[in-house]
């Protein structure tokens, strides 16, 4: 069987207005690729089309996990198939406290496979490793949190899932250097696992979080394309030169 998250051809719109104009990507098992591009690229038109938000039309082309066509699929059944998306805002759930939402969570994905004492120090190891106060788990999801809170418990139930792929949208956005390390440490941990190494596609506008994440390739969106694909030495690029540059080498055919 195929292994990978496998882009090919896609096309989407959003009220009638095309936004990604044949998409062509491939996440390996393990692997860390880097999606970059100026604001309004496409670049979270692609993290939502693939998680099956509503509002996002794919017109052509196929999404494949592992061979798995996913746009067959409602986006419940795409998390089961091991698909995660951590979003730039995440929402705000009044009343339901975090450790029945990661339980609920963990359940509906992957039922019964981990008794309730070793789910328990899954949960309490993540914490340490996120720096999370215990209480967290009493709150409810996302009320009140501040910016850094949110994205460290995206990292929680990302580590809790154990996704096969993650999407990771604006992950790095708003965050201090310490929550942007400890978010870093949680992705590495996951990427690390001999059993189940989780493959990322980390979405992002500034190549800060490369700094703490190498990846092992970077991808430039611009105008809902992918125009030019490379190493980790892609980024470095953006950070000195700036998107313009790249922009203007794609259009006169010299990148």
């Amino acid at each position: 069987m195929a292994q990978g998250l496998e882009v090919r051809g896609l096309r989407v719109s959003v009220q009638g207005n095309e936004i990604l104009k044949g998409i062509d990507l491939a996440v390996e098992p393990g692997a860390v690729h880097a999606l970059m591009g100026p604001n309004g690229s496409g670049k979270s038109t692609l993290a939502f089309a693939m998680s099956g938000h509503p509002g996002y039309l794919v017109t052509e082309g196929s999404v494949k996990l592992d061979g798995e066509e996913l746009l067959e699929l409602s986006p419940d059944k795409r998390a089961r198939a091991g698909l995660f998306l951590s979003f730039q805002y995440p929402a705000a759930i009044p009343g339901v406290t975090v450790a029945n939402f990661l339980r609920t969570a963990r359940q509906a994905v992957r039922p019964d496979d981990l008794p309730p004492a070793k789910f328990r120090k899954l949960i309490f190891d993540q914490l340490e490793l996120l720096d999370m106060d215990p209480a967290f788990l009493g709150r409810y999801v996302n009320d009140g949190f501040s910016g850094g809170e949110k994205k460290r418990l995206e990292m929680l139930q990302l580590a809790v899932l154990a996704p096969k792929y993650a999407v990771l949208d604006e992950t790095d956005s708003g965050l201090d250097v310490d929550a942007l390390r400890a978010v870093c440490e949680s992705v590495q941990a996951l990427r690390a696992e001999p059993q189940n190494a989780t493959g990322f596609l980390i979405i992002t506008h500034y190549p800060r979080i490369l700094q703490y994440i190498t990846p092992d390739a970077v991808h430039i969106m611009m105008d809902g394309r992918i125009v030019l694909s490379g190493g980790p030495e892609l980024a470095n690029r953006v950070e000195s030169e700036g998107y313009d540059v790249i922009r203007g080498e794609v259009a006169g055919g010299v990148a």
